[in-house]
C-alpha cells in the first residue's frame, strides 16, 4: 500500500469513529435511512451472492485473512523488513478499512431505533407481569413437553438435523411475517461454521458475518437448541443487531410456526430467561415457579448445561470478556448481559394476553 493512501486511510480511522458515535444521537435518521433503506437491499444482494453456496464463505476469507496476519507480523514485526512507521501507518489503514466496511455491510444497524418503540412497547414490567407471562409459558412448555415425550420425566429428542433445521426457518419467518411484514426472511444464507469446534471452546452458539451477511451455527450445539440460535443469527441478517432484539425475533418466529419442535424450542428458551428473572427478584418464587415443569424439560435443560461444561477450558472468560467489550462498544451498554434484556420484549409484547399470543388452545 503506498505511503499517501495508508495515511489518509490512517486519519481516517478516528474520523469515522466520531462519525459512528454521533450516528447515535440520531436514531431516526438511522432506522429511516439505513436500517429500512440502504440495509435491507444490501442485505438481500449479499444474502444472494453468497446464500447458495454449500460452505461458509465467510469463514473461508476469515482464515485467509488469519494467514495473511499471521505473514503481516513475521515479516514486518520479527524479520522487520519495514520500518516501524510505515507497519503502523499499514496496521491503522487496515484497520479504518475494515470498520468502513463492518458499519457500512451491518454494523449501523446497532444505532438503530429500539425495537420496543418500533413495536410501541412499554419500557419496564411489574412483578405481577412477569408472573403471568412466566406462568403461561410454563403451561405451554409442559403441554408441548408431553405431546413430544409421554415420559414425564425425559428430555425431547430432536431427529431433525442441522439442514433441516435451517430448511424450517423460512416457513417460521414467513409465518412470523404475517404478523409482523418487515420480518419476511428471504433468500436464505445460514451455515454450519466451518470452525464449530473452535467456536465451541469459545463458549458460542453461532454468530453472523457482517462483511458476507452469512449467518453461522455452531454446528456441534444440541439440536434442541439449533432452531433458537439459527433464527437468532437470521434476526441478525433482518437489521436486528442487539442481542436481546435478535432474542426477541427469534422467540417470536419459533413460537409461531407450526413445527411442534420449533414451538418447545423457542418457549423453552423464553421460559428460561423469565425463570432466571424471577429468580433474581425473589429466589423463592424462582423455584416455585420452577417445580411447575416436567421433569424432561429441566432435562433438556441440564443436556445443554452439560454440553457447555464438557468444553470449558481457561481461555473461554477471556473471549467473553473481548466480546463484551465489543458489544459495549457498539452502542450495548449492557454488553454481554444484554442477552438477557429479552425478557423485557417478550413479557411486555406478551402480558397484553399471553395465552391467546402463545397458542395454548392448540396444545390442550
Amino acid at each position: 500500500m503506498k505511503h499517501k493512501t495508508a495515511t489518509l486511510l490512517t486519519i481516517a480511522l478516528p474520523v469515522q469513529v466520531l462519525l459512528v458515535q454521533l450516528l447515535g444521537f440520531f436514531p431516526d435518521f438511522v432506522e429511516k435511512y439505513y436500517s429500512n433503506g440502504i440495509y435491507p437491499l444490501l442485505s438481500k444482494a449479499l444474502r444472494f451472492t453468497f446464500g447458495w453456496l454449500p460452505f461458509s464463505f465467510g469463514d473461508l476469507m476469515y482464515a485467509i485473512l488469519i494467514i495473511l496476519l499471521v505473514r503481516f507480523l513475521y515479516l514486518k514485526l520479527i524479520k522487520r523488513t519495514t520500518p516501524w512507521k510505515e507497519v503502523l501507518l499499514e496496521i491503522g489503514a487496515g484497520l479504518s478499512i475494515i470498520y468502513a466496511l463492518f458499519h457500512f455491510c451491518w454494523g449501523f444497524n446497532y444505532y438503530r431505533k429500539p425495537l420496543n418503540e418500533i413495536l410501541k412497547l412499554d419500557g419496564e414490567y411489574t412483578q405481577e407481569e412477569l408472573v403471568k407471562v412466566s406462568r403461561a409459558l410454563i403451561t405451554k412448555a409442559n403441554n408441548l413437553h408431553k405431546q413430544l415425550q409421554p415420559i414425564d420425566s425425559a428430555s425431547v429428542a430432536y431427529s431433525y438435523d442441522k439442514a433441516e433445521i435451517f430448511e424450517k426457518t423460512i416457513p417460521a419467518y414467513k409465518q412470523l411475517s404475517t404478523i409482523f411484514p418487515e420480518l419476511k426472511y428471504e433468500p436464505r444464507s445460514i451455515k454450519t461454521s466451518l470452525f464449530s469446534l473452535i467456536l465451541t471452546y469459545m463458549g458460542f452458539s453461532g454468530y453472523l458475518n457482517p462483511i458476507t451477511n452469512e449467518a453461522q451455527v455452531n454446528g456441534l450445539i444440541l439440536n434442541y437448541k439449533s432452531p433458537t440460535t439459527s433464527c437468532h443469527e437470521e434476526a441478525h441478517q433482518l437489521g436486528f443487531a442487539a442481542e436481546n432484539e435478535a432474542n426477541f425475533v427469534a422467540a417470536l418466529a419459533t413460537m409461531n410456526t407450526n413445527d411442534i419442535y420449533f414451538n418447545y424450542s423457542g418457549v423453552t428458551f423464553s421460559l428460561r430467561y423469565c425463570l432466571r428473572e424471577l429468580y433474581a427478584i425473589d429466589e423463592q418464587l424462582g423455584v416455585c415457579h420452577a417445580e411447575m415443569l416436567r421433569p424432561g424439560v429441566f432435562k433438556n435443560f441440564e443436556e445443554v448445561i452439560a454440553f457447555w461444561r464438557s468444553y470449558r477450558n481457561p481461555l473461554e472468560p477471556g473471549f467473553k470478556t473481548t466480546y463484551d467489550t465489543f458489544l459495549k462498544a457498539n452502542n450495548q451498554r449492557k454488553g454481554i448481559h444484554s442477552y438477557r434484556y429479552v425478557v423485557n420484549l417478550l413479557v411486555n409484547y406478551l402480558k397484553r394476553d399471553p395465552e391467546t399470543l402463545l397458542k395454548l388452545e392448540k396444545s390442550k
